[in-house]
């Protein structure tokens, strides 16, 4: 890598766990970190934020390669992810710590992630409001370290989890053959 100076993108979108995978198979991705954003609580454990003590969402720290992946890509991959019409969480995962959001650290950040919302709801992809927040990033707090790229760590129990929780169903039925566009020059 040059010198380029790496960018940060931070993106809560349910379950930390499946935010992920889809994000460091992309070219220009340095790291992916699962953590914490949003709350009232210093130093929250993964208890506080799951049982909803803390007011975090679960979310993703990306550093990345603006040089390699631009942030409009990062958005378009992140808006696969979800279902940006639901405010109770997402999938299987249900209350404030699984809403998604887009946190940003620029104001450029802001007009893109703006522009990005904007868009996706004049494409009436989706029948109901898009729900997704756009806010201003605070602390982000690495989750423990076992949270830390669990989908190469505990393969079987991520696969379970995943299978269960209805998100590649909705990323089929919402994006279809669109889905692997995105990542058809990185992986």
């Amino acid at each position: 890598m040059t010198n380029t100076k790496l960018e940060t993108a931070i993106l809560a979108g349910g379950c930390f766990w499946c935010m992920v995978s889809p994000f460091d198979v992309l070219e220009g991705i340095v790291e992916v970190k699962s953590g914490y954003i949003g709350g009232h609580l210093e130093n929250p454990t993964y208890k506080d934020v799951k049982t909803q003590k803390s007011g975090h969402y679960e979310a993703v720290r990306i550093l990345y390669d603006p040089t390699l992946v631009s942030y409009e890509k990062l958005l378009q991959a992140f808006w696969m992810q979800i279902d940006p019409t639901d405010a109770g969480g997402q999938f299987h995962d249900r209350g404030e710590a699984y809403r998604t959001a887009i946190f940003f650290t620029t104001p450029e950040q802001q007009q893109s992630a703006a522009d990005s919302k904007q868009a996706l709801e004049e494409s009436k992809r989706f029948s109901d409001p898009i729900v997704t927040q756009i806010l201003p990033a605070t602390v982000f707090y690495d989750a423990e370290d076992y949270h830390q790229d669990f989908y190469t760590k505990s393969p079987v129990e991520y696969k379970a989890d995943r299978k269960v929780s209805g998100r590649d169903e909705f990323i089929k039925q919402y994006w279809g053959n669109e889905y692997w566009e995105i990542y058809k020059q990185s992986t």
